[in-house]
């Protein structure tokens, strides 16, 4: 039977005894009505996962002692940056908890001509706040050890622009008017960018391009903005990472 997954981020020592966060002490103690004496894992984003045992518990307080420590090879070999722009409702959501699954690295919101979210500073900075709870509770049930990290929404020209100073990884724009190009047989890093509901304008094309990005189309169908991430994850992982047919 498998361990249930929690996160913490607490430091991790084989030995020691952890008294959980709120929300995984209330999961582990009502949600699943757990008793001392039952083991689980704790990861710690970093890399390291632990098996431990409750040694106390209350409906809002739960100890842990750390048994052992291991550090489990689980992260893609594909270093990938995923540029999303905002839309609307839950498909962000989505997003991020599936391009979590799939081992993206990084997750970068971005505000696009045609995004049709526009929220101030105190919101933006809330919804990365929840971003990254949908990331951990992705992490939990896929067995990562590392979590994504989720940036704060910028501007097209300002994402543009960091992306830019990166490395020499393979920049590639999804868009349904490119022609179709090689890609390279080997690739360790990646950054994808996707726009919204309403697709890039012409001059946000051009200005990918020109700033290295390529442009790339999968296939006859216009994916919706939460489907074309997903799918472009998926074949990058399969052609460069670790999904295998």
């Amino acid at each position: 039977m498998l361990r249930p997954r929690f996160f913490t981020a607490q430091t991790l020592s084989e030995g020691s005894t952890l008294t959980l966060e709120k929300e995984p002490s209330r999961h582990i103690a009502k949600a699943l009505r757990m008793r001392a004496g039952d083991s689980l894992c704790l990861f710690d984003g970093s890399g390291i996962e632990a098996h431990g045992e409750i040694s106390d518990l209350d409906k809002s307080q739960v100890s842990v002692i750390v048994k052992s420590i291991q550090q489990p090879t689980r992260e893609s070999p594909l270093d990938t940056v995923l540029i999303i722009a905002l839309s609307r409702g839950d498909r962000m959501d989505t997003v991020v908890q599936k391009a979590t699954e799939l081992g993206v690295t990084e997750i970068w919101p971005m505000i696009s001509e045609r995004t049709g979210v526009r929220l101030d500073e105190t919101r933006l900075a809330r919804k990365r706040q929840h971003w990254e709870r949908i990331a951990i509770s992705a992490c939990e049930q896929c067995g990562r050890n590392r979590l994504p990290t989720v940036e704060t929404p910028t501007s097209f020209e300002e994402t543009l622009q960091r992306a830019a100073k990166g490395d020499d990884s393979l920049r590639l724009i999804l868009h349904t008017s490119a022609h179709p190009s090689p890609l390279p047989t080997h690739c360790k890093s990646l950054t994808l960018l996707v726009g919204p509901e309403g697709g890039f304008s012409d001059e946000e094309v051009t200005a990918a391009l020109d700033q290295g990005f390529c442009a790339l189309q999968m296939g006859p169908r216009i994916l919706r903005t939460e489907t074309a991430p997903l799918v472009g994850l998926a074949l990058a992982q399969a052609r460069w990472g670790d999904i295998s047919l």
